[in-house]
């Protein structure tokens, strides 16, 4: 890969912290945007639609739309299946405001539920309760770069939004993640697998479904009026795309790396360490342990070494709405902690974190 430009080439880093997350930025990188920028075309234009072509080629469906963010991609993707008011939504607990947010943003029905205790994705067992004869689809996240249990929730005759904004790249039974739901959603925000500072995309076999979230993400210059977003991804963000796509392959060997040393660093620490099932090929997006008691106390001592581990998810959702029935939602949440892992991580960063987390565990 090519060399990195890490936050310490900007700005000292206060005190040697490491911090949870980190993007991974090259000069080849830095080249691709700056030609865009010199080319004047800075808004969507042919950048756009060649990152577009590349992503399509890269997950293997027929049809893709960038836009401006992950959330808008979730927006748009329920907006393309006509879902509307008083149409329900399965989502799972455990995971960003995010998908909670589009659900909303499309005037349809969060119906919110557990996870599955060890590897943290959706429950289908829980799916399956939940479906009604208002259920329009579920979003189906990849937690932490660890595919889902794709092959029973698409026994479950709904259709299934895959949200793979922490998985790209990663497959389930020699399939990539992304190529199994009716439509699936990435995510570009500035730490995720690859970056666009900020961006999204929405990918399907569908011509049709494409071409309504390709008309629904810009609002100009139309002859007739529907509600439109302003959902475009610009030229200089997908020349970024385009750049960091080309090294993605490495990015996730990288990530395979480190968790791999960890795995032999870690196996006498007292949690558990990240489970992904058999046929899975997992990207390590988050190096997620299970602690055996609460995790807070464990999260305090690693910041007092500057470790910046953090809680994988800041808030379950249905706590926003104080539900109850969530038992492995709420293991994980008290229990679990995220080290960092990332590919602009160096071999001396690498060797602190292992020291500090073998001390404390």
């Amino acid at each position: 890969m090519p060399k990195a430009l890490r936050l310490s080439d900007f700005c000292a880093m206060s005190d040697d912290i490491i911090p949870h997350s980190r993007p991974y930025i090259s000069d080849t990188d830095i080249k691709a945007v700056t030609s865009a920028l010199k080319s004047g075309q800075l808004s969507q234009g042919p950048r756009v639609k060649e990152f577009e072509r590349k992503f399509e080629d890269f997950i293997g469906k027929k049809k893709a739309a960038a836009v401006n963010s992950g959330t808008s991609a979730l927006h748009l993707a329920l907006l393309a299946l006509d879902i509307r008011e008083k149409d329900e939504v399965i989502i799972p607990s455990f995971v960003c405001a995010a998908v909670l947010n589009s659900v909303n943003y499309a005037g349809a029905t969060p119906v919110i539920v557990d996870i599955e205790p060890l590897n943290f994705n959706i429950s289908t067992a829980s799916a399956r309760g939940a479906i009604t004869r208002r259920t329009r689809a579920i979003i189906v996240p990849h937690m932490f770069g660890c595919p889902a249990e794709l092959e029973e929730l698409s026994g479950l005759g709904i259709p299934l939004i895959e949200d793979c904004a922490q998985a790209i790249g990663a497959s389930f039974e020699g399939r990539i993640a992304g190529s199994f739901g009716l439509l699936s959603v990435f995510s570009f925000y500035a730490t995720k697998v690859l970056t666009t500072g900020e961006g999204g995309m929405v990918l399907s076999d569908s011509e049709e479904l494409i071409s309504k979230i390709k008309d629904l993400r810009d609002y100009d210059n139309r002859d007739s009026y529907v509600l439109r977003y302003n959902y475009k991804m610009t030229d200089v963000q997908a020349s970024l795309g385009i750049s960091q796509l080309a090294f993605l392959k490495n990015f996730i060997a990288e990530r395979r790396e480190i968790a791999s040393r960890y795995f032999e660093e870690f196996k006498d620490c007292d949690f558990s360490l990240p489970f992904c099932k058999e046929g899975r090929e997992p990207i390590y997006y988050r190096f997620v342990v299970k602690t055996k008691s609460k995790a807070s106390p464990y999260l305090e001592k690693l910041q007092q070494k500057k470790i910046m581990c953090q809680r994988p998810v800041y808030i379950p959702l249905h706590l926003y709405f104080n539900l109850s029935g969530f038992p492995n939602t709420m293991e994980a949440w008290e229990r679990t902690i995220s080290i960092p892992l990332y590919p602009s991580l160096r071999e001396e960063e690498i060797e602190r974190i292992i020291a500090v987390v073998k001390e404390i565990f």
